[in-house]
């Protein structure tokens, strides 16, 4: 297999197969979509306070559990790191299935579940960055990321329909299954990449310190072209996914939307996903990569107040939809810029520590809020909730960076990366 940058070229056959492996696995997730908050809710019969602590423990110590996994996955082989990921999320999906066949299945399993699959993936994406930047060349990135990102959303628009008509006819426990088998053939597909990937050189003790773990956010922090992109996109997304549960519960509770719905009304929007992503290049080829995630930064954040409205029935679907696409319209033009300039920014010695450091502040982040924003629904009602939400993302564009120069991408090298502490 061989990928190609949306200008035609090739980017190589070890990108290809990750292409592959990454587009199975995400469809497999989105046919999952919301199979966990459904799984507690309708077999589980837990309310809306349950279903965000769901979200949210799970979250919160998997990102626990993941901090000293990036210095760990930085001196390491990454394909085996990303193939041992894929199988561990495998093998914790599959014991659901098992024990809902024995009666078994209960709310605390669902939360290690949720820790051991939300540690993994930040792994898994702490190896795959670092790998993706070895195997494609700086100018290449933007169009990698771009490719990534349309196909995530397009799995996001094919996965939440199939995925709803597949839990109408056979239970949300199936979809499960479809995400676990994903990440079964993800790891059969990194393999196929073949090939021997050197082991990167240890820097230092062989031991790790306990000042390692801390070395990924320092690196960001002290960057002036990182520091803002990480404080925006953690608390948009943080804010973003913490709305989810909240309107999970609103739309399939009161509003009593029937699964097909639920899915058809997350599936549509993402068009706007694979649009944004598509203009992505060209947008920074006209107007420069500052200006591009200025604006997108800014009206990514401007769409969600309008769920305060949502109504049953067919307007309510047609609105949330509305309000979906334009933001994730934003967002598909946003992440793949800034998801490339965050990797030409750091140097390959360092790449697996700050991507473990961002995923693991956004996960906390998201956990934090997700249990927040689920103790304020259960108080104030879910349109509050997501009101309240609405009104904190407003203000998130003043986080975005104001100078070009820190937009734009700097040389990096592997003795820069090594000489930090």
């Amino acid at each position: 297999m061989s990928g190609r940058s949306s200008g035609g070229r090739s980017l190589g056959r070890p990108f290809g197969w990750l292409w592959a492996a990454y587009g199975t696995s995400a469809l497999g997730t989105r046919l999952a979509f919301g199979a966990f908050p459904f799984i507690a809710v309708h077999l589980l019969h837990a309310g809306a306070s349950a279903v965000a602590v769901l979200a949210a423990a799970g979250a919160a110590v998997g990102a626990v559990v993941a901090v000293p996994l990036g210095p760990w996955v930085e001196f390491r082989r990454k394909r085996p790191v990303m193939i041992g990921m894929d199988l561990l999320r495998c093998a914790a999906l599959l014991s659901i299935p098992a024990t809902y066949a024995l009666g078994w299945l209960g709310f605390g399993q669902l939360l290690a579940v949720s820790v051991a699959v939300a540690a993994a993936d930040i792994t898994f994406g702490a190896a795959s960055g670092a790998y993706l930047k070895s195997i494609v060349a700086p100018e290449e990135l933007l169009a990698a990321n771009a490719r990534f990102e349309s196909t995530m959303w397009t799995t996001t628009v094919l996965g939440p329909p199939l995925g709803g008509a597949a839990v109408g006819l056979l239970g949300p426990v199936a979809t499960v299954v479809a995400d676990a088998v994903s990440y079964l053939l993800s790891a059969l597909g990194i393999r196929a990449i073949g090939g021997r990937e050197a082991r990167p050189p240890r820097v230092g003790s062989a031991r790790l310190r306990a000042g390692e773990l801390l070395q990924g956010w320092r690196f960001v922090l002290a960057d002036p072209g990182l520091r803002p992109l990480f404080l925006n996109t953690v608390l948009v997304n943080a804010l973003i996914m913490a709305t989810e549960p909240v309107l999970t519960v609103l739309l399939l509770g009161p509003l009593g939307f029937a699964p097909w719905q639920y899915g058809l009304t997350f599936a549509v929007p993402c068009l706007g996903g694979l649009v944004g992503s598509r203009l992505a290049g060209p947008l920074v080829a006209r107007f420069g990569r500052h200006r591009v995630l200025l604006v997108s930064g800014t009206l990514r954040a401007c769409w969600l107040p309008g769920l305060v409205l949502v109504g049953p029935g067919g307007p309510g679907m047609l609105l949330v939809m509305a309000v979906e696409f334009g933001m994730i319209l934003c967002i598909g033009v946003f992440n793949p810029v800034y998801s490339a300039h965050r990797l030409e920014r750091v140097a390959p010695d360092r790449a697996a520590r700050v991507l473990t450091a961002w995923s693991v502040s956004a996960k906390a982040a998201t956990a934090a809020l997700t249990a927040l924003w689920g103790v304020l629904a259960g108080q104030a009602g879910p349109r509050a909730a997501l009101g309240l939400a609405g009104l904190c993302l407003l203000a998130t564009p003043a986080l975005l960076p104001r100078r070009g120069r820190a937009a734009e991408p700097v040389p990096v090298s592997g003795a820069s990366g090594a000489s930090g502490g």
